[in-house]
């Protein structure tokens, strides 16, 4: 499992050490397709049509699939307080063994067929590279997570330097 190799995105807010913040928002060109979609249909029902059918379409597609992109693009990754936030998942970074970067061959050989069933999984297809978080919690039966990240090694590292510190 390798290095990701992505090309450069916009930087995520990194802080001191163990600190790390990025949202795994869509690329611009999801939005200009999705919407360009969203009025082409708006149009196929319009069609020359008076009254409802003239303006409703125009009125309820694009701003739906604006809502969709963006609910699609909400996730956030953070390590802050002692803890890896995914969403509105947490782990106390003192369960980490091992947090591991990973490009997409890498991701895909964890998410492939052999993937461990119970594994917390936040993937997301537009983002290449991911973390594998290694967990010794008894407790819990997870034995890892696989999140995406724009930049892993950056998120590994800061998951380290949490556990570290705490």
């Amino acid at each position: 499992m390798s290095l990701s190799s992505s090309p450069p995105s916009p930087a995520p807010r990194t802080t001191s050490a163990g600190r790390y913040s990025e949202r795994l928002g869509l690329p611009w060109w999801f939005w200009l397709a999705g919407l360009a979609l969203a009025t082409l249909l708006a149009v196929e029902v319009w069609m020359g049509a008076s009254g409802v059918r003239a303006w409703l379409p125009f009125v309820v597609l694009p701003p739906a699939t604006a809502l969709g992109l963006w609910w699609l693009g909400r996730v956030r990754v953070e390590v802050r307080d002692g803890q890896l936030w995914v969403d509105d998942a947490r782990l106390p970074v003192r369960y980490v063994t091992e947090a591991i970067p990973l490009d997409a061959t890498g991701r895909r050989e964890v998410l492939g067929v052999g993937a461990d069933p119970l594994a917390f999984v936040v993937q997301r297809p537009w983002v290449a590279g991911a973390v594998q978080v290694v967990l010794d919690d008894p407790a819990d039966p997870t034995p890892f997570w696989v999140v995406s990240s724009r930049r892993p090694a950056e998120l590994a590292g800061a998951v380290l330097a949490a556990r570290d510190a705490g």
